[in-house]
């Protein structure tokens, strides 16, 4: 049976203990809600041959809405569940005092990366996650960490901060699991009405008509244009942003370097993400 674990002070000695042997620990954080895009990150740690942490925790410093705070599900008998097939190493689920203490006074900034997408939507949003993957990492002593593709910027951002630090993890990014018609897998797409989740699919289908057209040399902003007019015409209520960016720094392309395609839309008051590589 798999260990769930609450405090660090139970995690570190079992972490010792791995680091004693030899071998290679493995780190997939979520925030609980598992699906089946969490567990191919599962799927994907496991391979590596060592032992394998996976982390619950919904983290509040990450959430500039309180009530997005508080709509987030939470279900650890649930996923503990879906977890059981993998015989995972142990859970760590610590309660928010165990992350943030009284008193906790630092936060991680990970500047230019952060600013724009979903930085210019989400003030603070990547100040939260910074923070609370550098003390995941501090936390499990994890020596590679798996990350979904779907958070295109949160993963470039946790790269970038782990280069920065020196942070011992590698970092790895895994596809983004979809679903039978496109739809990148999300808890929120559980929020969504039938109606408004069979027009979800339109985000999946317009950005890879998107990607494809402008691999073969339309021109980018009059294609990013047609793409938040067909969103918007799909029924999507409103579109953040469809932008194309360079693959690594989320800055403007560069001509040579793998570029991004990069989309925020809301639907039935739920707001959507997904990104796909393109050619410039």
């Amino acid at each position: 049976m798999t260990r769930v674990l609450r405090r660090v002070a139970e995690l570190r000695p079992l972490v010792a203990g791995w680091k004693r042997q030899g071998r290679v620990v493995a780190l997939v954080p979520t925030m609980g809600a598992l699906h089946a895009g969490h567990l191919a990150l599962v799927e994907r740690a496991k391979a590596e041959g060592g032992p394998v942490i996976v982390t619950i925790f919904v983290n509040p410093t990450q959430f500039d809405n309180p009530e997005d705070l508080a709509k987030y599900p939470r279900a650890e008998a649930a996923d503990l569940e879906r977890l059981a097939p993998f015989a995972v190493d142990a859970v760590f689920a610590p309660p928010r005092d165990e992350v943030y203490p009284a008193g906790h006074a630092t936060t991680v900034s990970v500047r230019g990366i952060s600013a724009p997408l979903e930085g210019a939507h989400r003030p603070g949003h990547f100040d939260g996650v910074a923070t609370v993957v550098a003390k995941l990492f501090g936390m499990t002593g994890a020596d590679v960490a798996f990350f979904g593709e779907k958070d295109w910027q949160q993963l470039q951002l946790v790269r970038r901060m782990v280069a920065d630090l020196d942070i011992p993890v590698r970092v790895v990014g895994c596809p983004t699991v979809r679903e039978a018609d496109g739809l990148a897998l999300s808890s929120r797409n559980l929020r969504l009405s039938p109606a408004d989740r069979a027009r979800a699919a339109a985000l999946p289908r317009e950005l890879t008509a998107a990607a494809t057209a402008i691999a073969v040399g339309a021109e980018p902003d009059e294609t990013l244009a047609a793409t938040r007019a067909a969103l918007l015409g799909a029924g999507f209520e409103s579109v953040d942003y469809v932008a194309l960016r360079d693959a690594e720094t989320l800055g403007d392309p560069v001509s040579g370097r793998p570029a991004r395609l990069l989309c925020a839309a809301t639907i039935g008051g739920v707001r959507l993400i997904d990104n796909l590589p393109c050619g410039t």
